[in-house]
């Protein structure tokens, strides 16, 4: 089964929560800065995770399934992480050609 990506969870959270209003443009913006910050402490932990099955397995102390688990879970939020950071500098480029 599939677990779903963790920091994704944070990003709905953050849409429900984002009200439209005056002075409302602040807190959403750090925000969202807060969930691009947790959800690359997540891409961190997973992949440190991932190593230190790695290494466990070195040692005869853990599966080859769990190591393949942690590498493929470290790899899918790693690959999440890399789409978000595309999409983000795709959208700040059509924004910097926009004319004023």
């Amino acid at each position: 089964m599939i677990s779903p990506l963790s920091g994704l969870d944070a990003v709905n959270s953050i849409t429900s929560e984002a009200k439209p209003g005056i002075g409302n443009t602040q807190a959403a913006s750090g925000d969202f800065a807060a969930v691009l910050g947790q959800a690359m402490q997540n891409v961190a932990q997973s992949v440190q995770t991932a190593e230190t099955v790695s290494m466990e397995a070195m040692k005869g102390q853990a599966d080859v399934r769990e190591v393949v688990d942690a590498v493929m879970a470290a790899e899918r939020q790693m690959t999440a992480a890399t789409a978000i950071r595309d999409k983000i500098t795709t959208a700040y480029l059509e924004i910097s050609r926009m004319a004023i």
